[in-house]
Formats: structure tokens, C-alpha cells, sequence
């Protein structure tokens, strides 16, 4: 088979590959040890593949790795800033809006985006941003909850929080 050089820029560090012509992003970036971005669909429906290409939120399963060098790559794993947590992640704690974990990270770089996009969203806004990422867990009103504390600094539901340490 024959196999392509690239370089990609995954969380700030860019990484000199060989890949196959037809290799998709999300196989790539597994190879390489960022797990953050999980296989679910296969058909970019479900949103745990999910990426920041160039700060857009990308299903890395519908992309071709080839079609990322030059690009900016952010998976969950470069979010935080070595041991502090980004905003977003910390509000996903904070509110309680990780359950299995399967759709977290997609959910969390989906948010990040959208956040940076538009600062004070509406809670309708905020479902709407995450409908694109299935859960099975959390039933959606906590994700919502730390996309809203994101932008107005507390959480709906006062369950959050109960007996978490601080890291």
C-alpha cells in the first residue's frame, strides 16, 4: 500500500507521519496515542469523534488525515494547560455533565468552539450547539448546565459539586 508523508499540527506540536493516502483523522490521531476522540457512528451523526480543526468542531471519523496538515488540530487531550483544566472541562465537573465519558470529550470541544463564538448564549443555543453529540448518560440538562456556567459562572442544579476534591 502506498503510504504519504504529513505533518500535522495536533495541540500545538506538529508531528511528521506516514500515513495511507486514505487513512481517516480520527485513526491517525488514535495511532498516535490521542483517545480522547472515540468511534461511535462511523457516519458523523454522533459526535464522539469530535476535533477542533482550525477551532472548528470536525467529525474526525469524515475526514482524511491528508486533508489536515497545515491545519490547527486541538483533540481533548491538548485542551487543558498541563494541570489546569480548560473552563469548559471544569464546568463539565463542576455541573456534574460527565457520566461514562464516551461523548464528553466531543461534547467539551464542542462546546469550547461554540463558546468562543458566541459568549452569551441562550439555553435554547446551548442545546441546540450540543444536538449534534449523542449521549445516553446525562440526559442533556447537566451539559447544558456547564455550558451555561461557562458563560454566567454557576450552575442550574445545586446537586453539583457535593463532596469533590480539588485535584
Amino acid at each position: 500500500m502506498r503510504k504519504i508523508s504529513v505533518t500535522l499540527q495536533i495541540n500545538g506540536e506538529a508531528k511528521k507521519l506516514t500515513i495511507g493516502p486514505g487513512d481517516l483523522l480520527l485513526d491517525v490521531l488514535r495511532r498516535e496515542g490521542y483517545v480522547g476522540a472515540k468511534r461511535g457512528c462511523e457516519t458523523g451523526s454522533c459526535g464522539a469523534c469530535t476535533v477542533l480543526v482550525d477551532g472548528v468542531p470536525i467529525d474526525s471519523c469524515l475526514m482524511f488525515a491528508a486533508q489536515a496538515e497545515g491545519k490547527k488540530i486541538t483533540t481533548i487531550e491538548g485542551l487543558a494547560q498541563g494541570d489546569i483544566l480548560d473552563p469548559v472541562q471544569e464546568a463539565f465537573l463542576d455541573c456534574a455533565a460527565v457520566q461514562c465519558g464516551f461523548c464528553t470529550p466531543g461534547m467539551v470541544l464542542t462546546a469550547k468552539a461554540f463558546l468562543e463564538q458566541i459568549s452569551d448564549p441562550t439555553e435554547d443555543q446551548a442545546r441546540e450547539m450540543l444536538s449534534g453529540n449523542l449521549c445516553r448518560c446525562t440526559g442533556y440538562r447537566k451539559p447544558v448546565d456547564a455550558v451555561m456556567k461557562v458563560a454566567h459562572n454557576h450552575c442550574k442544579s445545586d446537586n453539583h459539586k457535593k463532596g469533590r476534591a480539588k485535584p
